[in-house]
């Protein structure tokens, strides 16, 4: 039986909470947030006698220690600014530790090619720390090692993510809203997106490298380069000679509107002899998803209008010939109303894109079927990590078409 630490409460980490409640392999669950009232309105909502609120500043070390004494992995789902702080206490603490998104600072550290922060200690203590374990960085990286897996050497990996694509026409006026942490999303789209290219590490500028992709049948979707996990990591853990990376994703206009005017900063500027971060004030206004978890219930019985999907070109060398493969899948995990409906009535939420890869991933965590220190998804054996989300009542549906080149003499 494994016991768990959750750090956060909120849109992430309330239906980590509800999946873990409802999982016979799990013990107890220590719920915890700066938050107490959210962490408390979180358990009663669930309603599992195995959760534990507690009160947790994410930013003070000591806190997370005290909160994991007894568990056997921290599953971390607050924004990654953090994820130092909770890496130490689960070294200090001794246990396993997932992520589901990397801080700037550790992608940038990929992008150099040296040893990541805390590898080594992790594996001198003998634990795992899986990093980016969520459902795109996460399940997006198990997915393309289970394509390349089918390769002798490699040449390219390309990702693309639809968005949403609806089925009917957007009310053209509307509020900003990406769905997930506001402040981390407008910057990760004010960051420069790193690109693998010619076997090198590089930069580009915001929105570049823009492409009208087709997602058929659904649609076709403006993408540009985007700041991703799967850019850094890929080509640092998987290899075989792969020589480009790159993560593409809808161009967002009103958050490039919000960038060009400087809302993605945290520098103070004056406003009527008033300091003022242009964030702060964005912060207050944007619609927090916080609160998402206590309306699944409504939500789910409204139609799926929309499309989200991820596709997965790689491109390489089998048995001297040059192939494709290509996969694609519906990122949320389901695709019809029907498929949303029996999420929530398995896990008690339908938000499970990324709290249960994450859950998968602690699990080969704690059953000793990870390498010791600092690793990806993608070092964990795909069809083990895909027969574990099945068995947990999420298979993920797969379309794929290989192709080679072949020519007659």
């Amino acid at each position: 039986m494994i016991k768990v630490l959750i750090v956060g409460a909120g849109c992430q980490g309330a239906p980590c909470a509800s999946i873990l409640s409802r999982d016979k392999d799990i013990s107890g669950i220590v719920l915890g947030d700066i938050d107490i009232d959210l962490v408390n309105k979180v358990k009663d909502k669930i309603g599992s006698k195995k959760i534990t609120a507690v009160k947790l500043d994410a930013g003070r070390i000591e806190d997370i220690e005290r909160a994991a004494k007894g568990v056997d992995v921290i599953i971390n789902l607050v924004v990654p600014q953090f994820n130092t702080n909770v890496m130490k206490a689960a070294l200090r603490s001794g246990t396993q530790y997932v992520d589901a998104a990397l801080d700037y600072p550790a992608m940038a550290q990929l992008t150099k090619r040296g040893p990541l922060e805390m590898d080594s200690e992790f594996k001198k203590a003998g634990l795992t720390a899986l990093i980016a374990c969520g459902g795109t960085p996460g399940l997006s990286h198990v997915l393309a090692k289970y394509a390349c897996d089918k390769f002798d050497q490699l040449d390219s990996i390309r990702i693309r993510c639809s968005g949403e694509i609806t089925k009917k026409p957007k009310d053209i006026i509307s509020a900003w809203d990406p769905g997930w942490s506001p402040k981390t999303a407008l910057v990760d789209y004010a960051e420069e997106p790193i690109v693998f290219e010619d076997g090198e590490y590089k930069r580009y500028p915001p929105f570049s490298g823009r492409e009208e992709y087709d997602f058929a049948p659904f649609g076709k979707v403006l993408l540009a380069h985007h700041l991703h996990e799967e850019a850094a990591m890929l080509p640092h853990f998987i290899g075989k000679g792969l020589k480009y990376v790159d993560f593409k994703y809808p161009v967002d206009i009103q958050a490039g509107n919000l960038i060009q005017l400087g809302f993605a900063s945290d520098k103070a500027i004056d406003v009527k002899g008033v300091r003022i971060s242009p964030w702060d004030v964005l912060g207050k206004l944007v619609r927090s998803p916080t609160n998402d978890f206590f309306t699944e219930e409504e939500v789910a019985k409204s139609p799926v209008d929309f499309n989200k999907s991820m596709v997965i070109k790689v491109k390489g060398m089998k048995s001297g010939n040059t192939m494709e493969y290509t996969l694609s899948y519906p990122y949320p995990l389901f695709a019809t109303t029907e498929e949303r409906l029996e999420m929530l009535r398995k896990f008690g939420t339908f938000n499970v894109y990324v709290a249960l890869p994450a859950i998968v991933g602690a699990k080969l965590c704690v059953e000793g079927k990870a390498s010791k220190g600092i690793i990806g998804p993608e070092c964990l054996d795909p069809l083990e990590f895909l027969k574990e989300m099945s068995a947990m009542g999420c298979p993920v549906k797969l379309h794929e078409v290989l192709s080679k080149e072949a020519s007659i003499a």
